[in-house]
């Protein structure tokens, strides 16, 4: 009974011959994403850098005026109404233009808008005596 005893107590001692169980994998969370850099400010459109350079040359009808646009197309083919709140300027484009586009005085070389001016506008023009540019 004794080498029985003994022989149980050195099976216990002796170590176990199956693998150990690998420890549990600590939980990984994700690391949070490195915020993103500043947006730089926003661009103007084409139309709103376009008419802070050329808009001197509008004809206003009050606070309304419409242009059309050659966005390097070699046509002057989208149009916009501008309207201006105090020093504001708001910009829609329209699909057609509904005032007749300017053909007098001298020609803005190199400017990308046509301007255009109203009947009312037309019609006092040539009660001076003016004729259009050919």
């Amino acid at each position: 009974m004794l080498g029985f005893a003994l022989g149980v107590a050195f099976m216990a001692a002796l170590p176990t011959l199956r693998k150990p169980a690998p420890p549990a994998a600590a939980p990984t969370f994700p690391l949070p994403a490195a915020p993103a850099p500043p947006r730089p400010p926003p661009r103007l459109t084409v139309i709103e850098a376009v008419f802070d350079e050329w808009g001197k040359h509008a004809v206003w009808d009050g606070n309304l005026t419409e242009v059309a646009l050659d966005a390097g197309s070699g046509t002057f083919s989208e149009f916009y109404e501008v309207r201006r709140s105090g020093e504001v300027l708001y910009y829609r484009t329209i699909p057609r233009l509904t005032r007749r586009i300017i053909a007098r005085g001298k020609p803005l070389p190199g400017c990308p808008l046509q301007f255009t001016e109203t009947e009312e506008q037309y019609r006092e023009w040539l009660e001076h005596g003016r004729k259009e540019r050919k």
